[in-house]
C-alpha cells in the first residue's frame, strides 16, 4: 500500500535564527539553504521579509539560490508584511506566504485586543490578498495549542474558503501534550468540512521536551507537514528536532502511514554545518546527531552489537551521514580542488577575487593543519566573511602565560583603520585578552556565554569559539575560529562588537499581527 508523504518544512532560517544570538548573515543562510536543498527538504521558510532589510535580503538571496526547494517567507496578518514577503520570493522557483495571527483567547484579548470575529475578518483578508500575489498560502492559528476549538474550525473554514491550502496548528508556548494533541488535529479533520482541500501542518516548540512527540501524534490523526528545524534549534527551549522526525518516521515505518522524501545521508553534515554557523554545539547525547548517538559504552552492548547490530542498534550510523565529512583536503590540494568542495558545498564563491581570499586562507590552515575537512572550510569561510562593518579588527596578539605568574595579554587593535597598542593581566590568557579589548572598546557589554567548541578531532583541530555579549537588552553572538584558542577567542569577541556597532535590529515575528 503506497504511503502518504509527510511534506517537511524547515524553518531554521526563520525560527532557528530567533534562538538568543543565533543570527546569520546572508551568505551563512545560503549555505543552510543549499543543504537543506542537498537534503530534499520539501518547504524551506527562509525568514520574515518584513523584519529587516536585512531579512528580506536573505529571503531574496535563498530564494535565488535554491531551485530544488518551495521557498517560504513569514508573515504577519497585514497588507504590507505580505507585499514584502511576494517582493522577496520572486527569484523562486516555488514560493509560498505563510502568515498568521493569534487566535486564543488569552493572545486575542491581551496582544491583538480584537474580538474573534475581527480576528477572523483579518485573516480571511489576509490569504486572500497572498493569493493574488503567489499561488500557495499557508495560513497559521498562533496559539492554536491554547485556542477554543470552535474558534478554530470557524477561523480554519473561512481561511480554506479564502484559498489558503495549508493550515498550520502551531503549538506557539510549547503547552500541549502528545495525547490531547493529536486528538485536537484529529477533531479539526473531522469537524471542519472543506478541511480535505487543505494540507494541515503542526509547529510544535520544546517548552516541555514534548515537541517532536506532539509532531508525530498529529501525523498518526492526519497531519501531513511537519515545521521544524536542524538540531531542534528555536526560541525558548527550541523547535522540533526535522533530524528526529525523520528518522523517527523511517525506523518506524510499521506504525505511521507517512514516509518523507528526506535524503539522509545529509542530516549530520546539515546538523555540523548549523552548529558551526550558529556556534550553538549539539550536545553529544542529543539523538541522531549527537557524538554518542551510535556509542556503545556497555560491555554487554559492544558484545550484542559484534554479533549483530540491530541488538541494539535501530538504525545505521551510515544512514544519516555519520562519516560522511572524509573529503579531506591539505596543503597539497590545488585551486580547483578547494573550488570544487567549495561547490559541492554549496559555498557561494562570487568573484574570483574572493576565490583567492579564501584559498590563501586555506592555504595558511592547511599549513598548521595536516588535514582538513569539511567542517574546517565551513568555519574557514565563515570567519572570513565579516558579519559587519569590521570597527575593530585584530592586527597581533602576544599571549603570556606562565605557571606562578598573573597572565599578560599584548594586542594591537585596527580601531576605524588606526592601530592602537594594548596590554592587560587576567585570570588567564583568554581573560586577559578580553579586558585588553575592553580597555580600548569600552564597550559597556556583559558576557553572557563563552563557549569552546573543537570542530573535528585531534589536538590540530581548529578550535571555535562563541561569545555571547549583552547591552542595554540586545543579545549578541560573536564567532570566530582557529588552531589557536586564544586568537579565536580574540576574533570572537571582536565579532561581537562588530555586530553591536552595526545596530542591526531585527523585529520579532511574535510582535503584534494588528
Amino acid at each position: 500500500m503506497s504511503k502518504d508523504q509527510l511534506i517537511i518544512f524547515d524553518t531554521t532560517l526563520r525560527d532557528g535564527e530567533q534562538s538568543p544570538g543565533a543570527s546569520m548573515t546572508l551568505e551563512e543562510k545560503v549555505r543552510i539553504g543549499k543543504a537543506l536543498e542537498r537534503m530534499r527538504v520539501d518547504v524551506i521558510e527562509a525568514g520574515f521579509a518584513v523584519a529587516s532589510q536585512g531579512d528580506f535580503e536573505a529571503v531574496r538571496a535563498v530564494a535565488a539560490a535554491v531551485k530544488d526547494s518551495r521557498i517560504c517567507s513569514l508573515s504577519r496578518a497585514r497588507a504590507e508584511d505580505i507585499d514584502r514577503a511576494a517582493e522577496a520570493l520572486k527569484p523562486a522557483n516555488a514560493s509560498r506566504i505563510h502568515t498568521f495571527i493569534a487566535t486564543s483567547p488569552i493572545h486575542m484579548k491581551y496582544k491583538l485586543r480584537l474580538e474573534p470575529d475581527a480576528v477572523l475578518e483579518n485573516a480571511v483578508r489576509a490569504v486572500k490578498y497572498a493569493r493574488n500575489l503567489v499561488d500557495d498560502v499557508e495560513f497559521s492559528c498562533e496559539d492554536a495549542g491554547r485556542s477554543e476549538l470552535d474558534f478554530l474550525c470557524r477561523i480554519i473554514e473561512a481561511a480554506i474558503d479564502a484559498g489558503a491550502s495549508t493550515i498550520n496548528i502551531p503549538d506557539t508556548v510549547g503547552y500541549a501534550i502528545p495525547g490531547q494533541y493529536g486528538d485536537l488535529i484529529g477533531q479539526l479533520l473531522t469537524r471542519i468540512p472543506n478541511a480535505h482541500k487543505a494540507v494541515f501542518s503542526v509547529h510544535c516548540h520544546n517548552d516541555l521536551g514534548l515537541a517532536v512527540a506532539n509532531s508525530l501524534a498529529a501525523v498518526l490523526q492526519g497531519a501531513r507537514q511537519v515545521e521544524c528545524t536542524i538540531n531542534g534549534l528555536g526560541e525558548r527551549a527550541g523547535n522540533a528536532a526535522l533530524e528526529e522526525i525523520v528518522m523517527a518516521v523511517n525506523t518506524r515505518a510499521d506504525l505511521f502511514p507517512v514516509s518523507t522524501r528526506i535524503w539522509t545521508p545529509e542530516i549530520v553534515p546539515a546538523s555540523r554545518l548549523v552548529s558551526s554557523i550558529t556556534g550553538f554545539p549539539v550536545q553529544p547525547n542529543k539523538a541522531i546527531v549527537g557524538a554518542n548517538a551510535f556509542a556503545h559504552e556497555s560491555g554487554i552492548h559492544q558484545d550484542g552489537v559484534l554479533k549483530h547490530r540491530e541488538t541494539y542498534e535501530i538504525m545505521r550510523a551510515e544512514d544519516v551521514g555519520w562519516n560522511a565529512n572524509k573529503m579531506v583536503l591539505g596543503k597539497h590540494s590545488g585551486r580547483a580542488a578547494f573550488r570544487a568542495r567549495l561547490d559541492e558545498l554549496g559555498i557561494p564563491v562570487g568573484s574570483d577575487n574572493t576565490l583567492n581570499q579564501l584559498f590563501v586562507r586555506f592555504k595558511e590552515l592547511a599549513d598548521k593543519k595536516h588535514e582538513i575537512y569539511d567542517e574546517d572550510i565551513h568555519a574557514l569561510v565563515s570567519d572570513a566573511q565579516p558579519n559587519a562593518e569590521e570597527v575593530f579588527k585584530l592586527v597581533s596578539l602576544e599571549v603570556m602565560s606562565k605557571t606562578g605568574t598573573t597572565p599578560e595579554a599584548k594586542l594591537v587593535l585596527s580601531v576605524s583603520g588606526a592601530e592602537k597598542s594594548v596590554t592587560a593581566t587576567g585570570s588567564g590568557p583568554v581573560d586577559a585578552t578580553f579586558r585588553a579589548i575592553e580597555a580600548v572598546a569600552n564597550s559597556g557589554t556583559t558576557l553572557e556565554l563563552y563557549s569552546v567548541n573543537a570542530i573535528t578531532s585531534g589536538t590540530d583541530s581548529q578550535g571555535e569559539v562563541t561569545v555571547r555579549l549583552s547591552q542595554s537588552g540586545r543579545i549578541i553572538n560573536g564567532h570566530g575560529a582557529d588552531t589557536d584558542i586564544v586568537i579565536a577567542s580574540a576574533k570572537a569577541y571582536l565579532n561581537a562588537l562588530n555586530l553591536l556597532r552595526s545596530g542591526l535590529d531585527r523585529a520579532h515575528p511574535q510582535a503584534e499581527a494588528i
